[in-house]
């Protein structure tokens, strides 16, 4: 059995746009990036808008660009 998160609906997302590589980057960097479902430059991944999700983003914020909706 699995259990997967229910989204609220209305809730607030984020789409993220990855604008850098991984290459010359810290060690976690890379971890963070697949943790939010990135990996390559120019994927694009609409999320929910969580604290969690907030701290990976500062955390690699150099390559990202990040569009908020309502």
């Amino acid at each position: 059995m699995t259990t997967q998160a229910k989204k609220k609906p209305g809730g607030k997302t984020i789409t993220l746009t990855q604008t850098g590589s991984l290459y010359g980057n810290k060690p976690g960097m890379r971890e963070t990036l697949i943790g939010l479902g990135l990996g390559k430059p120019r994927a694009k991944r609409e999320l929910e808008d969580t604290p969690a999700v907030r701290g990976m983003i500062f955390k690699v914020r150099h390559l990202l660009k990040v569009d908020e909706k309502k």
